[in-house]
């Protein structure tokens, strides 16, 4: 066991090193920046073996620790899972560098022009837990916004973490950069945490990635500005109007796709007018798959056979085959009960009504909102990010999926030629 005092000088040289990391590669040419990214993505396809067999005993340690099905299946690497690591990093590589683009350039009365550049936020700081694509994600787009970077994944993945790392130190001094630029904390105990979120002369932002405890702790005690959602309380909102078809296949994917992440439907709201028609059917599809449905007393007098909801299923983010369904009158009802309920985390109406849609994009206030589509796109690579460092709920610095861009920020240029201020 380490001591307390050991733990802090060795998170307080990680700061200072990322700090002065931070300074390189913030001044990096795209190309380097880039020329980082492909030797990384080659690294981890070259070492697919070696990051299987690490993930194989984190694998093994996490059921022999009782970690449930949710966790292991965010654990678990496979195969195509890292070709798509890999592919993230090339799709980051291949997106425009955000560092240095001057918009807004304007000239004022005096003859000066201003504009704002996009500028690296410094030293990011990422605890996460159980995904190990992570420590490659969170890396790649931490340099492509000119960041340095400090890992901390969840102890449940340490061997995956260190393999990956591995992989990542390889690219960067092939394209000359300091190593110090992405370190991943080789420690699991829990001080470290501590630690890096008090780290306000070192580290310039923090992003929680993991359950909803931890982000309750980082957002609580750091001392550093936080990046954060806290639930996925998404939920698909079944216009009277809507193609009963689309409403069905969208309701079905956005909750079946994939259980255990934050863009998961958790609640299914239905208006009355078109209730009949689609609940049956997917009441049935709900049933072949597996998922348990908690519904209202409307939605258990069509599905006579499901359970109850209680007022904590509007809250529920259950990770899990398990939907809550509730019939409503109208869309005025569905977006009272998301402003509620939600979490500001993503939220879709299925309807044929241009005005509804329109409506339900302006007066929903989610870090995404949809029309016609699953809650399920609601992540960096399918909105065009390559990767995501996290998905925000708050307003402030950034909100939805958090790409590159979202990792830097802005500062006030002006261009002169000889202007004294009268």
């Amino acid at each position: 066991m380490e001591t307390a005092n050991a733990i802090e000088r060795y998170m307080l040289d990680v700061g200072r090193r990322a700090r002065a990391a931070s300074r390189v590669v913030g001044r990096a040419e795209t190309r380097t920046k880039n020329g980082a990214l492909l030797a990384i993505a080659a690294a981890l396809e070259v070492d697919e073996e070696r990051l299987l067999a690490a993930n194989r005993l984190d694998m093994d340690a996490g059921r022999a620790n009782g970690l449930d099905a949710a966790l292991l299946d965010r654990l678990e690497l496979t195969p195509k899972g890292i070709r798509a690591m890999a592919q993230g990093l090339r799709e980051i590589a291949a997106q425009p560098d955000p560092v240095g683009e001057i918009t807004g350039l304007k000239y004022r009365p005096s003859g000066i022009q201003v504009g704002q550049m996009r500028v690296p936020l410094g030293v990011i700081g990422i605890i996460y837990e159980s995904r190990p694509n992570v420590t490659a994600d969170a890396a790649a787009l931490c340099l492509k916004a000119g960041n340095a970077a400090i890992l901390r994944g969840g102890s449940e993945a340490l061997h995956s973490n260190r393999a990956i790392a591995a992989c990542i130190q390889r690219g960067l001094a092939a394209a000359g950069l300091p190593a110090d630029a992405v370190q991943v904390v080789d420690t699991a105990d829990r001080a470290a945490v501590g630690v890096l979120i008090g780290m306000a002369e070192y580290v310039d932002v923090i992003v929680p990635r993991g359950g909803k405890s931890l982000i309750e702790r980082i957002s609580r005690e750091a001392r550093v500005p936080v990046i954060k959602h806290l639930d996925g309380v998404c939920h698909v909102y079944i216009d009277d109007r809507a193609d009963p078809d689309k409403a069905v296949s969208i309701a079905y994917n956005a909750k079946t796709q994939r259980y255990g992440t934050c863009n998961t439907m958790e609640t299914l709201l239905v208006a009355t007018g078109i209730a009949g028609r689609v609940l049956p059917e997917l009441g049935r599809c709900y049933r072949e798959a597996g998922v348990e449905l908690r519904g209202c007393p409307q939605t258990r007098d069509l599905l006579p056979e499901i359970g109850v909801a209680t007022e904590e299923d509007w809250y529920a983010e259950y990770l899990a085959p398990i939907l809550a369904v509730r019939i409503v009158d109208d869309i005025d009802q569905a977006m009272d009960h998301i402003a509620v309920y939600g979490s500001a985390h993503t939220d879709a109406i299925v309807t044929e009504d241009y005005s509804r849609a329109r409506r339900f994009l302006r007066e929903v206030d989610s870090s995404s909102v949809m029309v016609n589509a699953s809650t399920r796109f609601a992540d960096g690579g399918e909105y065009g990010l390559g990767a995501e460092i996290g998905i925000s709920t708050d307003k402030l610095h950034a909100r939805g999926p958090v790409g590159a861009e979202g990792l830097t920020t802005l500062k006030f240029v002006v261009l002169g030629d000889g202007h004294v201020r009268e």
